[in-house]
């Protein structure tokens, strides 16, 4: 995540997925549904009427990581080695885009994980969608640690910050697998997700391209604290966002999609939604 770019796309992924998963919370809360993870119906229509009920997060997750390589491939004219008998003396090359190419895999191989669930197995398991995301954060977490060597002043602070959020995002997907039902966790790991991708753009922002036009100063304790309080604006803008999605989706769910938006009769808990499904079957097709 090197440059504006670096941070500015990764950024920028990360606070749409948080503010789709707002939309899913807020829905799920509105309409009484405990079940975040919507259920999985059997295919129906031609091939262009299927198009419609495919699951686009997954695939969203699938293009985002491959552009984020790409681009990172990019940044090193595509010379990106491991290792190199030129220079014994130096055993390992770009290291900081070995870490952020690691990055990126975790973001697809949940990707991947949401495809296997929503498409491929015989009833959807939210489970592993769940396990993915949370693993994902597992390695997350560490990657960003070691991503802490070698900076100071302003980048160490903002990067601090950067892996408080992640933390924390990563308890509550942890503890989400053992309460997958919980709309406070719903919440929560929206808000963290779209607080890590604010912070993240306004990173790249601050430190390759800010708008003073005069570079943060390392040596400059106003510059350091100013990081933390930027930060913490983040924390009530981001808030905010969630507060203004909920209300937008009740004034929708209750006012435009009617009555029929609001009562969905019969909906179970999501680990017990697809066997639900599957038992009503047989009476669907008699």
């Amino acid at each position: 995540m090197g440059g504006f770019e670096g941070h500015l796309y990764p950024g920028l992924a990360l606070f749409l997925y948080g503010l789709y998963h707002a939309l899913c919370a807020s829905r799920a809360l509105i309409c009484s549904r405990p079940a975040q993870y919507p259920l999985r119906r059997p295919w129906s229509g031609g091939r262009w009427a299927r198009l419609g009920q495919i699951h686009y997060v997954g695939l969203a997750k699938l293009l985002s990581a491959c552009i984020l390589v790409v681009q990172e491939l990019h940044s090193v004219q595509w010379q990106l080695v491991f290792l190199s008998k030129k220079y014994p003396q130096r055993i390992f090359f770009h290291r900081k885009q070995w870490q952020h190419i690691t990055l990126y895999a975790t973001f697809f191989l949940s990707g991947c994980a949401d495809l296997l669930s929503q498409h491929l197995l015989p009833r959807r398991c939210p489970e592993l969608e769940r396990g993915a995301q949370a693993l994902g954060m597992a390695l997350l977490l560490p990657l960003m640690v070691s991503h802490l060597q070698d900076t100071e002043g302003v980048e160490l602070r903002a990067h601090g910050l950067l892996t408080q959020a992640l933390f924390l995002l990563m308890l509550v997907a942890m503890a989400e697998l053992w309460a997958p039902d919980s709309p406070q966790l719903w919440v929560l790991k929206a808000f963290l997700y779209m607080l890590a991708g604010s912070w993240l753009m306004h990173m790249g922002v601050t430190l390759f391209k800010p708008i003073s036009g005069h570079r943060w100063m390392d040596d400059d304790q106003h510059d350091v604290i100013f990081v933390t309080t930027f930060f913490c604006w983040h924390v009530v803008l981001d808030a905010l966002v969630i507060l203004w999605v909920y209300g937008a989706s009740s004034v929708w769910y209750r006012y435009f999609r009617g009555k029929s938006g609001l009562e969905e009769p019969g909906v179970v808990p999501c680990h017990l939604a697809e066997k639900v499904w599957e038992a009503e079957l047989p009476e669907r097709r008699t």
